[in-house]
């Protein structure tokens, strides 16, 4: 009897362990029932738990377990990594081929699961990692190209012997490191969603390049402003969305001097006669919408599905102050791009050292070279260009198939792409996405009454933006980052430099095409070929300035130019961050490295400095309860910085919210798929302090006419209450940081492998600019002479393994606007040996 009993619970105990190593998904008959649940995506939980093998072994008590001694016969000579006390990999390759390979093996031993899975998100792959909930993402991504602007930058990196070398060399590295894991070695994520790497491509170094170009450049405005000058009207739209508003403070000093002779711009076409037959089948019911577009008349407003746009508060600061304006007499250059903060962080820090360069800075994991940093001559710093370089163009089609589009008085054809979406636990599905010369049809959503509409964006052309950062590594003097600059095309960037001779500079480097005006700001008829690009603005002649004499250059997502730059262009600018920072850099004298370092962490609210006094003088305090008068009070005598121990940073942000939505009534409609663009919060600004009777002070709800001082007491009323009820449903103080609510968010978006409500102040349009998803992503200051100093930071750390200390071991300086000493070796022997975690050489055998 007790032998039955063995055999039982044996048998049991068998049965048991079997079905612990299978996911739910995966067992027969029960697989279906957890496919469209949680459990779908649960990993076999006895390989999972495994003591010897699963996820306890991504737990690092002290730093990774790097073996001191590989051999990897794809090198050509031995390679040492010196890892700092930081985890910061410095490089020491004896050529170029070496150095990038390791480049390649060291990312990924420290980011392998990022990697992938940003370049998933970019191909429109996720599906296949996390299953039904991506797919509507997954089809956004493949008809936007996607894949096809990958493959394209991959055919212009092909082209040229370096950059081709150098991202094959990063693949193999890449490949090296896949092919040395196994299931107790593999990143945490991939046992916890249970899958496993593929092979590293070039192509996925090209898609993580087109990932951040989409993050940068993918935003567009053009139905919105369609619709709004359809709604406004001549007159009032071009009040409400002026290319060039008053008081703007432009990259470009107005006092420079061009060093171009301007070309002539195109002038706007006239649409040819049209000579084709009328087929009944042509029209969609509405196609007619491009008829007198923007006559102040007619037509209906444009809707359009939920559209995914980047994060509006996407942006970046930059300056370099030129030796006369240090204490020292060096240059100092500062960045800090913002981006999303997320873990594993977006940048990965890193030192190149090879006979033929020695640079040092952070990286993209998933793509060689320094992005952002310097070197022994010279030091560079990047911001979003802000530039249109989107259009959307109505496509009208011969017939339903879609197979001819109508295009200068005849039927031109269309080329399809067969998309085969993966998706996990499902079947996949096939997706159609048409190509029009203009480019692909983004939106043809069966729901959508606007389905036929073609993109064309710069990122989807043949460039090869690396070759720039290969040379930039490498540059000495400014004419290097001049050529170096020359094959930069998308995504437009602010490129600040500061070397060690004391110059400094700013180009604004994009390839721009050249346009009449108002060209792409509203959308475009695509029936005859004068509404194409032309050609592109000369490279010469994008927005530059060397040595200026206020002794600084600077950019922050403003304006390049004043209205007399010779070539049209619009796009989403700044207009608050830039002049508080030129005011600061203008009065500044004697700066030394703590001086940027404050001004790179400044909380000061300008937009509130020029409108809270108005606003607050708008308010009939005899008319106020106990409450709203102590919060009048509390906004009267703040001194306009959003440090995240304060409560007036939240009350005028709520205060000024519902102020604008109160405002801006006339710009709503109630179909929710109706796209409409906000004037900016300058320009509203603006109408409220000097336009106080102004007609849009009207709350079209009321049947009385409000003017400014009735639409603001009503707004601040509402603000008040609003605050108090989200802080009693919240069980939160009203403190900026509590109202904000920064989190850093992991990739994957697993809650409890991110952080969340972090104490931190600052706020889009100010300096430090903490949304409660985006921020400085690295903040870096470089001091260049005889002799450098660096210093940076970013909210993370360098591995991407959330059971490791240098996983997050970053936030604590970062959150407290504080610096890490950047360590820049001229050699492999030039270290100290307190400040070596670990060393690792390769050999090829």
């Amino acid at each position: 009897m007790s032998l039955l009993k063995f055999l039982f619970a044996a048998i049991l105990t068998f049965i048991w362990v079997v079905l612990l190593n299978f996911s739910p998904a995966a067992l027969p008959y029960v697989g279906k029932s957890f496919s469209n649940s949680a459990l779908a995506s649960m990993p076999p939980m006895g390989k999972f738990l495994n003591p010897f093998n699963g996820f306890w072994q991504n737990a690092e008590v002290l730093h990774p377990s790097l073996p001191k001694k590989n051999v990897l016969e794809q090198l050509q000579a031995p390679v040492k990594v010196v890892y700092d006390d930081r985890l910061v990999p410095h490089i020491f390759a004896e050529n170029d081929n070496d150095l990038y390979f390791m480049q390649g093996y060291v990312t990924a031993q420290l980011r392998l699961w990022q990697m992938e899975f940003q370049t998933h998100a970019s191909a429109g792959r996720l599906s296949e990692i996390v299953g039904k909930k991506a797919i509507n993402y997954d089809r956004e991504q493949r008809h936007k190209g996607m894949i096809t602007a990958a493959e394209n930058a991959l055919n212009a990196l092909n082209t040229n012997s370096t950059t081709k070398n150098i991202v094959q060399a990063y693949t193999q590295g890449v490949n090296a490191y896949i092919n040395s894991l196994s299931y107790k070695t593999m990143p945490f994520e991939y046992k916890l969603l249970n899958y496993q790497p593929e092979p590293w491509t070039p192509l996925k170094s090209a898609l993580l390049l087109k990932y951040m170009a989409d993050d940068l450049t993918g935003g567009d405005n053009d139905l919105e402003m369609t619709n709004a000058y359809k709604l406004l009207g001549n007159t009032d739209f071009n009040a409400l969305f002026p290319d060039f508003p008053k008081g703007i403070d432009p990259i470009i000093p107005v006092d420079a001097d061009a060093d171009f002779q301007a070309i002539a711009s195109p002038k706007q076409p006239q649409a040819p006669k049209d000579t084709l037959p009328k087929t009944p089948t042509t029209n969609h019911p509405d196609e007619n919408i491009l008829q007198d577009l923007l006559n102040d008349s007619t037509t209906s407003l444009l809707p359009l599905p939920h559209r995914r746009k980047p994060e509006p508060s996407l942006g970046s600061n930059n300056w370099a102050v030129a030796p006369s304006k240090t204490a020292t007499g060096q240059a100092i250059l500062c960045n800090d791009p913002h981006l999303g903060l997320n873990l594993p962080s977006i940048w990965f820090e890193i030192q190149l050292h090879s006979p033929n360069v020695n640079v040092y800075g952070v990286s993209l994991p998933g793509s060689p070279c320094v992005v952002i940093g310097f070197n022994e001559n010279i030091t560079w710093g990047v911001t979003n260009g802000s530039r249109d370089v989107k259009d959307w163009y109505k496509i009208q089609f011969k017939n339903a198939a879609r197979k001819e589009y109508k295009y200068n008085n005849a039927w031109k054809k269309t080329t399809q792409r067969i998309e085969t979406i993966k998706v996990r636990f499902a079947d996949a599905l096939q997706d159609t996405v048409i190509y029009t010369d203009f480019g692909p049809i983004v939106y043809d959503y069966e729901d959508n009454k606007n389905k036929n509409l073609a993109m064309h964006w710069k990122a989807l052309d043949q460039s090869d933006e690396l070759l720039t950062f290969y040379q930039l590594n490498r540059a000495a003097n400014y004419d290097d980052y001049v050529n170096a600059l020359k094959h930069y095309e998308c995504p437009a960037q602010n490129f600040a430099y500061a070397d060690a001779a004391g110059n400094i500079a700013i180009w604004q480097q994009g390839k721009f095409p050249l346009k009449w005006r108002q060209q792409g700001k509203f959308l475009l008829d695509s029936t005859f070929s004068g509404n194409e690009w032309q050609s592109y603005i000369p490279q010469s002649h994008n927005p530059h300035v060397k040595n200026p004499e206020r002794g600084f250059i600077s950019s922050a997502n403003q304006h390049p130019t004043d209205s007399l730059y010779p070539y049209y262009y619009n796009g989403n600018f700044e207009y608050y961050r830039n002049r508080r920072l030129n005011q600061q850099l203008v009065m500044a004298q004697d700066i030394t490295v703590q001086d940027m370092k404050d001004l790179q962490t400044d909380n000061y609210n300008l937009q509130a400095a020029e409108s809270l006094k108005a606003l607050l003088g708008y308010i009939d305090t005899t008319n106020l309860n106990k409450e709203e008068l102590n919060t009048y009070h509390i906004l009267n005598s703040w001194d306009f910085f959003n440090n995240p121990d304060l409560i007036a940073p939240s009350m005028y942000k709520l205060f000024w919210g519902i102020l604008v939505n109160n405002l801006w009534d006339e710009l709503k409609t109630p179909d929710s798929n109706t796209p409409l663009l906000l004037p900016k919060s300058y320009i509203t600004n603006q109408l409220l302090v000097l336009q106080p009777n102004s007609k849009f002070m009207d709350i079209k709800s009321t049947p009385q006419k409000e003017t400014a001082t009735e639409l603001v007491q009503i707004s601040f009323k509402q603000a008040v209450d609003s605050l108090q009820n989200w802080a009693d449903a919240t069980k939160n103080d009203r403190t900026w940081a509590a109202f904000k609510g920064t989190d850093v968010r992991h990739l994957a978006r697993i809650p409890a492998l991110g952080i969340e409500n972090i104490n931190v102040g600052g706020d889009a349009g100010i300096l430090n600019a903490v949304t409660p998803t985006n921020g400085p992503s690295w903040r870096m200051i470089v001091a260049i002479g005889n002799k450098t100093e660096a210093f940076g930071v970013y909210p993370g750390g360098q591995s991407g393994n959330p059971g490791s200390r240098y996983y997050t071991n970053f936030m604590e300086k970062w959150i407290a606007g504080d610096y890490f000493n950047l360590l820049f070796m001229k050699d492999e022997q030039n270290i100290e040996a307190a400040k070596v975690l670990t060393t690792q050489t390769f050999s090829p055998n």
